[in-house]
């Protein structure tokens, strides 16, 4: 008798989901233990942004069924999503013109006499 795929994530049971659950619930409670931590903001950053790597790639794992596919498309979906991600920090630096802008372009944020 052989069994498929599906049939043999069935009969695992629901443990795998309740370690996993049981994890993201433990690095969640982790990333508030780092934010009440007396630390400077760029360890905080760090240690946050390791967490949340960590996080993500578990819940990418699990809720997206990648531990499951070929390297090759896992690959793919990392890069693909890193370059998401580094396209989306490009933008954040222009929104800073906005409120401010642009840097050495002669405005000056000084009151105009308009009565000439």
């Amino acid at each position: 008798m052989t069994t498929t795929a599906a049939e043999a994530q069935k009969s695992g049971g629901i443990a795998k989901d309740l370690i996993v659950y049981v994890c993201l619930l433990a690095l969640a409670g982790l990333q508030f233990v780092i934010a009440y931590q007396n630390i400077d903001v760029s360890q905080m950053f760090v240690r946050m942004l390791a967490v949340a790597c960590v996080e993500a790639g578990l819940a990418e794992l699990f809720f997206m069924h990648l531990w499951s596919e070929k390297r090759i498309f896992l690959l793919f979906v990392v890069i693909f999503t890193v370059s998401v991600l580094l396209g989306m920090q490009y933008g954040w630096t222009d929104s800073f013109r906005m409120v401010t802008g642009a840097p050495f372009s002669g405005r000056r944020d000084v009151k105009r006499d308009v009565t000439k």
